[in-house]
């Protein structure tokens, strides 16, 4: 695996998580990318949903590329241009880094999700699907982390890429509701989409699993952690997968030593 950073904007940089590829492992084919935008209110980008997310794609096959926004005393409208600057940025690089630029997802957290729909419903090309963990989608919630901010929900239109949401039913921070009206946008323009709202978990569960939970229990639980190889199984089914070639290994049962003499 290789790591790097590179500074794309004064107030953001990319990280990347990719593969050391050669012919033996994929042939000559290149992956998909996921680019993911942490949560943290517009106020920091929660290591929680950086790193930990990325590698946990990296292990599903995928390049994945971390972007810490403009965040805190920036406006909103600076978060943004950052979000639509990576999306470009990726595919720009996307010989370096081992990617299909036409197999470009974008994966949010919370405000990270509010992001990552904005870039999916402004960006002149849009990204190729999108992945929104208990995403903001409303302007409401701006006010209280102090942005104006856009309107996702009113700004599905036809081009929008696909996408899959997941949430929690006990999320007192950012509603259920923010998921499924974004959803019911998405179906009222037959753009297809996934989306899972688990009964348990509060705000804030990244994958899940003690790995990212902080020492938090409650931050913990299996029914949500299925989001992450559900939601690769969805980039896959959308993207589609490394190519291969030929007939997939079968199973041929050999005859017993005795048959020839089974009379049937």
């Amino acid at each position: 695996m290789r790591v790097f950073t590179e500074q794309i904007t004064p107030t953001a940089t990319i990280t990347g998580y990719v593969h050391d590829d050669n012919p033996a492992t994929i042939g000559e084919a290149t992956r998909a990318g996921v680019l993911i935008f942490p949560g943290g209110g517009y106020r920091f980008c929660s290591p929680r949903e950086a790193e930990p997310v990325a590698v946990a794609y990296l292990a599903e096959g995928f390049n994945a590329f971390v972007l810490r926004y403009a965040v805190a005393e920036h406006p909103w409208e600076t978060s943004h241009a950052d979000g639509l600057t990576a999306l470009d940025w990726l595919r720009e690089h996307a010989t370096e880094t081992g990617i299909d630029p036409a197999r470009v997802a974008i994966v949010g957290f919370s405000a990270g999700g509010h992001l990552a729909a904005s870039v999916g419903v402004t960006a002149a090309r849009r990204p190729d699907a999108l992945v929104l963990g208990y995403p903001v989608t409303r302007p409401d919630l701006g006010v209280l982390m102090s942005k104006t901010i856009l309107d996702v929900v009113a700004a599905v239109d036809s081009d929008t890429p696909p996408s899959f949401v997941f949430t929690t039913q006990g999320d007192e921070q950012v509603s259920s509701t923010e998921s499924l009206e974004y959803c019911l946008a998405l179906a009222r323009r037959g753009i297809p989409y996934e989306t899972h709202v688990y009964l348990k978990g509060p705000h804030g569960m990244s994958l899940a699993t003690p790995l990212t939970a902080a020492g938090r229990a409650d931050l913990t639980d299996e029914d949500v952690a299925s989001w992450l190889p559900a939601s690769a199984a969805f980039l896959r089914a959308i993207l589609g997968d490394i190519p291969t070639a030929g007939a997939p290994a079968g199973f041929t049962r050999r005859p017993s030593p005795d048959s020839a003499d089974d009379p049937a």
